[in-house]
């Protein structure tokens, strides 16, 4: 049994102790991401797709929409906040149990990286910083980045091992990881790309044979395994049909109603992707241009790997290089590299801004250059330690403390109180306290017959109050400016509508929100409200919210 096989002992029949050791690490991981997981109140993002979530949980009927992201993230949302209540942690509980699993990903790549490395890979997908803000949210992207590291692994274990079940695994995660969000489409390209690298480095080396030779053992390899791709096709197939297909609630075309199969096989497979080509692809080829301009969007990406990423960054860039001067380069290794770099181009053309969830996606790819450099580190460090000259073991003692004490000032933002100057943190976070108007708002909601909150004002008037996406596109503006407080009123079943001046409403509800410039004319026309100022942004995206007393 080589080392790419073993599971969980040796054959001496004692605990495989890299297997352990990366059990530590998921657990530490684990903890990480579900310690305090609803103190920070949802971004406006969370709060869409818990509010949609919440409907698709009432009605039953959900359909893809690719404006709202992945389908999965609302799927397994339902589930969680239907077993567990409809609270900021119970909906962001998935991704934080993917997120804290993800490590486990790194004994896909045992064989091709060796015990020390394989154990450092699970700690840089463990431990960095930007990895775990993103899993303490409700998010597709590092459940997309995290299924396609597991892809890539399974096709890396397959081949080190000959074994089938890679391959079911890849199938089945690359649907997933499309399901999650669309910046999975992106990879796609990626994984070419860098494939196409690694091939030619033959060629570079001096050796163009060892090249052509790949690519020949690649196409017999293809001739031999027909019988298990197409297996693995039809695993794909299936898990992307039951997370695209749409949920009728009984009324219209759903999964689980055989009568309207084809329908609903139709949609998965011909509806949903060219609803995703007309929005991410057809909708940027058409003037006017969105989203921030090449360079700043680059330059913007670059400084959030910077400021929350360091760790995977600095690490894999020396692994990059030690593995790319030396003889009998690991192909995986240098795909990671590669796939890293031009991810570093690609995601932010694709994400038309500079959002920091955006940066999710390369991590995990540089995390595979990023193990050797720590595993190296981690080895020069011990045996400068273990050195006769005590010396050393000072300059160790300083080295590790640095880098330790560095690394905590940056995940202590983790936990941070969201501010202007995160860098984790986009502009759509609120950067204040919910909790007290929430509840003070519940209270006062308590036995209300009727409308429960109204919405005053233009910034926040819509035609109608929304039961399913999608929303009209001249009720956009305020219906996004209200986010996420339709998350936290869905969540007790409160009844809204708005109006656009304070002359319009009907009757006082128990509660009122309104802009700051609209509060003196609200409290003018209410009478024994209390007066709760909430900024839903990191800064400038304030409203006022009035709650009967």
């Amino acid at each position: 049994m080589s080392d790419g096989d073993r599971s969980g002992a040796t054959r001496s029949g004692r605990i495989d102790r890299t297997v352990a050791a990366v059990g530590v690490v998921v657990a530490l991981a684990l903890l990480a991401r579900f310690a305090f997981l609803g103190a920070r109140p949802f971004h406006w993002d969370e709060g869409r797709v818990g509010y949609w979530t919440l409907r698709y949980l009432d009605t039953g009927v959900y359909e893809y929409r690719p404006a709202a992201g992945g389908p999965l993230v609302y799927l397994a949302t339902r589930w969680t906040v239907g077993l567990f209540g409809a609270t900021d942690a119970a909906a962001r509980s998935f991704v934080a149990l993917v997120g804290g699993l993800l490590p486990a990903a790194a004994l896909l790549f045992r064989g091709s990286l060796d015990d020390g490395e394989t154990v450092a890979l699970a700690a840089l997908l463990a431990g960095s910083p930007l990895l775990v803000y993103y899993s303490r949210f409700l998010r597709g992207d590092v459940l997309a980045a995290g299924f396609g590291l597991v892809v890539v692994g399974a096709v890396v274990r397959h081949r080190d091992t000959g074994a089938r079940w890679p391959l079911y695994l890849g199938a089945a995660a690359l649907a997933l990881a499309l399901a999650s969000s669309g910046f999975a489409v992106v990879s796609l390209p990626l994984w070419l790309v860098a494939a196409a690298f690694v091939l030619d480095e033959a060629r570079v080396r001096g050796t163009p044979a060892a090249a052509v030779g790949r690519l020949g053992a690649g196409v017999a390899w293809a001739r031999a395994n027909a019988t298990s791709l197409s297996r693995a096709l039809f695993v794909f197939l299936g898990v992307a049909l039951v997370l695209f297909a749409p949920r009728g609630g009984g009324v219209g075309p759903g999964l689980w109603s055989p009568s309207t199969l084809p329908s609903v096989v139709a949609f998965a497979f011909v509806e949903a992707p060219e609803r995703f080509v007309s929005l991410r692809f057809a909708g940027r080829l058409s003037p006017p241009a969105r989203g921030n301009s090449f360079l700043p969007a680059v330059a913007g990406y670059a400084r959030t790997l910077v400021a929350t990423a360091w760790p995977v960054l600095v690490f894999g860039l020396v692994g990059f290089l030690r593995e790319r001067y030396r003889p009998g380069t690991r192909s995986v290794v240098a795909f990671g590299g590669y796939a890293a770099g031009f991810g570093l181009l690609a995601f932010p053309i694709a994400s038309m801004g500079v959002e920091p969830w955006t940066a999710v996606h390369v991590v995990p790819l540089l995390a595979l250059p990023g193990a050797v450099g720590l595993a190296w580190a981690v080895r020069g460090l011990r045996a400068r330690a273990t050195a006769t000259d005590p010396a050393w073991l000072v300059a160790v003692l300083l080295v590790a403390s640095a880098g330790v004490a560095g690394y905590g000032a940056t995940a202590a933002g983790v936990y941070a109180d969201p501010a202007p100057e995160s860098a984790f943190a986009q502009y759509a976070q609120p950067s204040g306290d919910v909790d007290a108007a929430l509840a003070a708002a519940e209270t006062a909601m308590a036995g209300n017959d009727g409308v429960d909150v109204v919405y005053v004002g233009r910034d926040l008037d819509t035609d109608r109050e929304y039961a399913l996406p999608p929303v009209a596109a001249a009720d956009r503006d305020a219906w996004g400016a209200r986010l996420p407080l339709q998350w936290y009123f869905e969540r007790v079943d409160a009844e809204t509508d708005s109006v656009g001046s304070v002359g319009q409403l009907d009757r006082a509800p128990p509660v009122v929100v309104t802009t700051p410039d609209r509060r003196v004319a609200v409290n003018g026309a209410l009478d024994g409200y209390a007066q709760y100022d909430l900024t839903l942004g990191l800064w400038n995206r304030g409203v006022v919210v009035f709650v009967a007393e």
